[in-house]
């Protein structure tokens, strides 16, 4: 599946996710048993990742037979005919000590290291599987009536038999944005792990119930630093498994220029000039770092930067 667009690490993802599949719970279970299927095996969220090649490891139903795996799959989706599924299996099924002695270059890997290390359409894959199999993990209890909750559409959803509520994985919409008047972009630092570094961002914020996403981007902007805005633009979209969010990158113009912090939510707000932020992307900035390229914000600076929005 080809898809236009940005193509954003976490966001290219070629497997048919199988609509039409997930409707017969028979088929999609004999596929989870079928010697040609492929398995993705995850261990505390971590995916196996061969870091030789930058590829994740793909098992087949044997390989996991072998070593006694018969925890519950999650369907992916199909690619080239083969049915493709997630697994989580436990450090006394994949102890490390064995795997390193047989592959030395198999790791199980967190998902943002994954960003950065596996091939992009690989690691399209990886955010769907830790998405889905993080959803599960918490959400294996009715939120109606308490009851267990059993997996239906080969993980698309979950069943309660008591109340008959059916449950679908969440996804929380985040917009994030860069804020712009002429020649100087706004940035800035939140009471998060960026707070010891020099490393600015684009400003983000989730968004609201019955909320636009422009509305969404005035309104976090005159929250975190008292910047009204105008012209608000889609720049492009990223899924962003930490751990079930769609990033909706933006651009927007400052119908205001002084900034009015919010000090319980920020460290700190400042305006850079497209100078500081062309030496920041290029590393030859010593006062200002900027996301790296796993993040769409990095992408909505460089093309503010280089004057193409």
């Amino acid at each position: 599946m080809t898809v236009q667009g940005y193509g954003h690490v976490f966001s290219r993802n070629p497997l048919n996710r199988g609509e039409v599949e997930r409707r017969d719970e028979e088929l999609i279970n004999q596929k989870s048993y079928d010697q040609n299927s492929l398995f993705i095996v995850m261990r505390d969220l971590n995916l196996l990742v061969d870091t030789s090649s930058s590829k994740l490891v793909w098992l087949t139903r044997e390989e996991l037979d072998q070593k006694g795996v018969n925890n519950p799959s999650i369907f992916l989706g199909i690619l080239d005919g083969i049915y493709h599924f997630a697994v989580s299996v436990t450090q006394d099924q994949f102890p490390d000590q064995q795997l390193l002695k047989t592959n030395p270059s198999y790791r199980f890997t967190d998902i943002r290291t994954c960003g950065e290390l596996l091939e992009s359409e690989d690691s399209g894959i990886a955010a769907q599987a830790r998405i889905q199999m993080n959803w599960h993990d918490k959400y294996a209890y009715c939120s109606s009536c308490g009851f267990k909750t059993k997996m239906k559409r080969g993980g698309q959803a979950r069943h309660c038999d008591k109340c008959t509520t059916d449950h679908f994985p969440r996804t929380d919409p985040v917009i994030i944005v860069v804020v712009y008047d002429e020649d100087k972009c706004l940035l800035g630092q939140s009471q998060g792990r960026l707070r010891s570094t020099n490393t600015y961002s684009a400003l983000a914020g989730f968004m609201d119930q019955g909320e636009s996403i422009e509305e969404a981007v005035a309104r976090e902007v005159m929250e975190e630093a008292g910047i009204e805005v105008k012209n608000v633009k889609y720049h492009s979209s990223q899924p962003w498994p930490l751990p079930y969010s769609i990033m909706i990158g933006c651009h927007a113009e400052a119908a205001s220029t002084n900034i009015n912090m919010d000090t319980e939510e920020m460290t700190d707000v400042k305006w850079f000039t497209r100078e500081e932020v062309l030496l920041a992307l290029e590393g030859k900035n010593e006062n200002l770092r900027v996301p790296m390229k796993i993040a769409i914000a990095h992408h909505l600076l460089k093309d503010w930067a280089y004057q193409n929005i």
